[in-house]
């Protein structure tokens, strides 16, 4: 059994719903411009992502009932989390046994509190990996679950294949989750590779938004863009 192999075998086996790996030498510039030559000198990523609880995620336009926001909190975020950088870790020993390198990304830690990101993108590399698109919520959406997925990524300088290529938008002409947003955080201009971020979503109205939500309730859920999008709901 071959690293790759024995990589899919204990992603299967931890139950997680999608892997890739993607180049990463083909967004070079955006990996470095985000995370700086850490991140950059890695040439690939192997991209492992967890599908949400449908029943869960359902229930995001009732999330001022606090059993609701308490639940999503929980089991779509943080326990989906642990589960994500349990599994990398467990890649990344894999990777280093074999001989190559290997840096795990935290699924959800900020690293970068004024332009509000990680240090390096999980959306680009299952992107890249051909896992998804990228959609005019600037969240990964994929053909299995739309974007009801959480992700990490192991950075690696292991000769592995990439598993696809960029996904193309097919989003179409739909607008639902900018329309849902409640601060208006999305511009509605689709994915391009060329352009920041801030053209199509302002990351502080977000980050704003939580910060007040937890001044009241002290519970700050929101995620109606991943509720409504069609292609992942099941209503």
């Amino acid at each position: 059994m071959d690293t790759f192999d024995r990589i899919s075998s204990l992603v299967t086996s931890s139950n997680c719903d999608l892997l890739g790996v993607a180049d990463l030498t083909i967004a070079q510039d955006a990996v470095r411009d985000q995370g700086g030559s850490v991140v950059a000198d890695f040439p690939r990523a192997i991209s492992i992502g967890i599908i949400l609880p449908h029943a869960i995620v359902d229930q995001l336009p009732n999330r001022s009932d606090r059993a609701v926001a308490v639940n999503y909190l929980s089991h779509a975020y943080a326990v989906i989390n642990q589960r994500l950088d349990t599994v990398a870790s467990q890649v990344g020993s894999v990777l280093q046994r074999d001989g190559y390198k290997a840096l795990p990304i935290p699924a959800a830690e900020r690293s970068d509190d004024q332009r509000i990101c990680a240090v390096f993108s999980h959306k680009l590399a299952a992107h890249l990996a051909g896992l998804g698109w990228i959609g005019k919520s600037c969240l990964l959406v994929t053909p299995q679950a739309g974007p009801r997925v959480r992700w990490t990524s192991v950075l690696t300088d292991a000769p592995l294949a990439a598993t696809g290529a960029p996904t193309e938008e097919r989003c179409g002409h739909c607008t639902e989750c900018v329309d849902i947003c409640p601060v208006n955080a999305f511009t509605g201009r689709p994915f391009r590779a060329d352009e920041p971020r801030s053209v199509r979503y302002d990351a502080k109205k977000c980050a704003e938004y939580f910060q007040d939500m937890r001044r009241g309730s002290g519970l700050a859920v929101c995620g109606l863009c991943l509720y409504v999008c069609p292609r992942g709901r099941r209503w």
